[in-house]
């Protein structure tokens, strides 16, 4: 059952700057995790990356993961399922706001960022929430 992200987790998960470490099923059962960009959208979470990479490759042989996102000690984790979203145009507007969210002091960058993208094959997931833990200050 889904789970809304609500008060303080939101506003946590909204921080600007603040990466989110992913954590995803390998093959062999072991958990891997990586540092990504990530966008809170209604009560999902977004990702993204280039394919081919482990965290997509885990994700879509097993689509469950979960997102930790801190700032020293005070931190939110959502759990969840992930659903792939191949679609270049969508996958490509999702890195691309993800670029300017996180590049919004240094808007060249961003766009730079941008156009380096574009010449990659991307995919976005989205991540179903069935479970958030907050752990405030």
């Amino acid at each position: 059952m889904a789970e809304r992200i609500e008060g303080w987790a939101r506003a946590m998960l909204e921080r600007q700057g603040v990466f989110g470490t992913l954590a995803t099923v390998a093959a062999d059962g072991s958990p891997f995790q990586a540092v990504v960009w990530y966008l809170v959208r209604g009560d999902t979470v977004v990702v993204n990356s280039r394919l081919g990479r482990i965290w997509p490759t885990n994700l879509l042989r097993d689509s469950r993961g979960s997102l930790v996102v801190e700032d020293g000690y005070e931190w939110v984790g959502v759990r969840g399922r992930a659903t792939a979203v191949t679609d270049q145009a969508t996958a490509q507007a999702d890195i691309a706001e993800m670029a300017r969210r996180y590049h919004a002091a240094e808007p060249d960058e961003a766009e730079r960022l941008v156009r380096g993208f574009e010449r990659q094959e991307r995919i976005s997931f989205v991540i179903h929430v069935d479970r958030v833990t907050e752990h405030p200050a």
